[in-house]
């Protein structure tokens, strides 16, 4: 693996930033007066030696000031909540349970179906991939990225962890040139990368891993060490890796046939490099995990990536859109091959976006339809929604003072599935998402896309025989069965089964849940 420090392709240097986003911003009465005294304090607290960061919440805190008092800024972009009359209701049973590990639950990440060998796999944060058999009876642990065998080339978790993981999609097909093959996305600790950020405290380094077993049916991986594809450093513990995957939908031939996504958040602290085409962070990328002509050698980089072909000076081959904070999940709609994406906001908005092919969504000079302004106090401005061309806007967005998400005051999208069968009715036709940390689902229609805001959202409920509950209920009724305190939280993850199956995945209690139609209502005795 070659060590590469790329230079080229910065759109503006991180100074430029603030300035910027204050003079688009402060419009109308007091706009010059209000730029002119927030720049004043920017370049006073230069000077007086506060570096960048002080200087930008200096005037941060200025804006916040000047913006609340005009009506140019506000925390609360959407004053009407989340509808909540008219929610759907399902089913939920209990599928199966992952082990505790050190007396504390799975840190479930994601879950995927491999067909080719019949089963489930699932991943724990804290290092650990699973297995689970297509009725839930049986799990085991297949692999530990952590296991002293590996040698150098095994992965030392590290804080955010085991992110994510994918089996290749001839992972089960002898004779293919996938077969055995399964990557995988984690936290590890630093060592010389395929891409240095301009600035940070070099945290840790996010790699990705190529594995390749020599039965894929074994019950555990059996075979050597991983083959490292790139390895990325980290400027802060924020915003790292997110999910990797595979499109299900193209077949052998098909120009998107095995190749793999990859989210990278924007690092921590600002996301100033999610718009510098030049670096890795904030983006998706999109690469030939068995191809070889990227600069290290050890992926192919696609000749139909949108900046492959060298048409912007210094951008990096590998980018597939860009603009993006924390792309936590995506997924694509079987149907027509739209990829959405849940990505995280900073203070005020979380969104789900299309992601087309070199689009710019916008990060950080928009957080979702409002155009971002205060990293340190969290407000946007209400002037002007969705109001510069170039930029991909969310389909749907809330913000963080929704009642739903009170009294913490804090959420974080997470996602997604896209439902086009027909077994769990009230799903159909869904793009399902939810938040992160109290764990509420919602859907919005995936044929009659919205344009932003919040009034497509529907809420979704579960009934396990005793009424429609959130998911949160449900955990903190099985903390009770296991003799531990109720959850604050759910941590909220989705997963995908075959036959369409939807599972909702969480770190609070182990177990893992199953979408099926509501049961009958109870007989009145």
């Amino acid at each position: 693996m070659s060590v590469e420090r790329p230079v080229g392709g910065r759109r503006r240097s991180a100074p430029a930033s603030l300035p910027r986003r204050l003079k688009k911003a402060l419009r109308g009465a007091g706009a010059r007066l209000g730029a002119a005294f927030a720049l004043l304090l920017l370049a006073a607290a230069w000077f007086a030696g506060a570096g960048w960061t002080g200087a930008r919440d200096a005037a941060a805190d200025a804006l916040r000031f000047l913006g609340a008092t005009a009506g140019l800024t506000t925390d609360d972009p959407f004053p009407d909540p989340v509808p909540t009359a008219g929610a759907v209701t399902v089913g939920v049973v209990e599928f199966a349970s992952l082990p505790f590990v050190d007396g504390a639950p799975a840190q479930m990440m994601l879950l995927v179906d491999e067909p080719g060998t019949g089963r489930l796999f699932v991943n724990d944060l804290r290092g650990f991939l699973y297995t689970v058999s297509y009725d839930g009876g049986t799990v085991t642990r297949y692999l530990d990225l952590a296991d002293p065998r590996w040698g150098s080339a095994g992965v030392k978790v590290f804080e955010s962890g085991f992110n994510s993981f994918a089996p290749h999609p001839q992972f089960g097909l002898p004779g293919t040139p996938g077969f055995g093959r399964l990557y995988t996305w984690a936290d590890t600790t630093a060592r010389p990368s395929d891409f240095a950020p301009r600035e940070g405290q070099g945290a840790h380094d996010t790699i990705l891993l190529e594995w390749t077993a020599a039965d894929p049916a074994a019950a555990v991986y059996d075979g050597g060490p991983p083959r490292e594809l790139l390895r990325v450093e980290e400027p802060f513990r924020f915003h790292n890796g997110g999910q990797i995957g595979f499109n299900p939908r193209p077949a052998p031939g098909d120009p998107d046939f095995g190749l793999l996504y990859v989210g990278l958040g924007d690092g921590g602290w600002g996301g100033d490099e999610a718009q510098d085409l030049g670096s890795l962070l904030g983006k998706i990328l999109r690469i030939d995990p068995l191809g070889s002509n990227s600069a290290g050698g050890q992926y192919g980089i696609p000749a139909d990536n949108p900046f492959a072909n060298g048409g912007d000076a210094g951008a990096r081959g590998e980018i597939y859109a860009y603009g993006l904070r924390n792309p936590h999940r995506f997924a694509w709609d079987e149907r027509n091959g739209n990829l959405f994406v849940a990505d995280v906001g900073e203070s005020v908005v979380e969104e789900i976006s299309l992601v087309p092919r070199g689009g710019n969504l916008g990060w950080n000079d928009w957080e979702g339809s409002f155009r971002f302004i205060s990293l340190r106090r969290g407000v946007v401005s209400p002037a002007d929604p969705r109001g510069e061309a170039g930029f991909v806007y969310p389909v749907v967005e809330y913000d963080h003072l929704d009642p739903l998400f009170q009294p913490a005051g804090a959420a974080a999208v997470t996602g997604l599935a896209v439902y086009r069968h027909d077994a769990v009715p009230p799903l159909a036709n869904l793009v399902l998402f939810g938040d992160l940390l109290r764990g509420e689902v919602f859907g919005f229609s995936a044929d009659d896309l919205p344009d932003g805001g919040q009034d497509a959202i529907r809420r979704v409920l579960f009934d396990d025989g005793g009424g429609p509950r959130t998911l949160l209920s449900l955990i903190r009724e099985k903390n009770a069965s296991q003799g531990r305190r109720p959850a604050r939280r759910a941590d909220l993850r989705f997963g995908a089964g075959p036959d369409g199956q939807i599972f909702l995945l969480n770190k609070r209690d182990g177990v893992i849940r199953r979408l099926v139609p509501r049961p009958a209502p109870r007989a009145v005795s």
